[in-house]
């Protein structure tokens, strides 16, 4: 892949539709950490940041979690810098014991949950006491994978657009804008 040159990543921003505002964003991220909160406060979880794109929702939401916790984080991608998934490249498993644990799965957006479902696998693997999701947005269209249709907690629901901004990419670029954007078609 040829690295995007400056003037393009600006030039994408520029022509970009915001569909979440920052303040649309931080409600989103205040309603989910109250979810969380009623769900996992009393049971001790571990958190796991599923990186980069999970970095920036889980970075706003542990602050507003008023619970003790123990966090970590994994890096599974289908991605890269690419627009669409292939197979799923693991780069760092988590190193926590996920024996008998409650596992809470923070990432940027449920898009088709192949990411996710092979995580949670992953994780019941190790032994897990139970496995929960948390996604800043999910994006809506019918080619789910058949494990994952929907995340435990969610944000923000967007249209089938190609999305950045919060933790989500452009070729590398705009993880982190303020709102969430749907780049102009090409």
């Amino acid at each position: 892949m040829i690295s995007p040159t400056a003037p393009e990543i600006r030039q994408v921003m520029k022509e970009a539709d915001c569909l979440f505002t920052a303040e649309e964003v931080e409600a989103a991220i205040d309603r989910l950490a109250a979810s969380i909160t009623v769900r996992l406060e009393e049971a001790n979880p571990l958190v796991l940041c599923v990186m980069h794109g999970g970095l920036i929702t889980t970075g706003r939401v542990l602050p507003k979690l008023h619970f003790p916790l123990e966090c970590g984080y994994l890096h599974a991608t289908r991605y890269g810098h690419e627009k669409f998934g292939g197979h799923l490249d693991w780069k760092v498993r988590p190193t926590e014991d996920l024996c008998g644990r409650s596992i809470l799965l923070v990432d940027d957006i449920l898009d088709e949950g192949r990411t996710l479902s092979a995580i949670i696998d992953y994780c019941i693997q190790e032994s897990a006491r139970e496995v929960l999701t948390a996604v800043l947005v999910h994006k809506e269209h019918d080619r789910k994978s058949a494990g994952l249709q929907r995340a435990d907690f969610t944000g923000l629901i967007s249209p089938d657009r190609f999305l950045f901004g919060c933790g989500m990419d452009y070729k590398g670029y705009w993880r982190n804008a303020p709102g969430i954007y749907a780049a102009r078609e090409r």
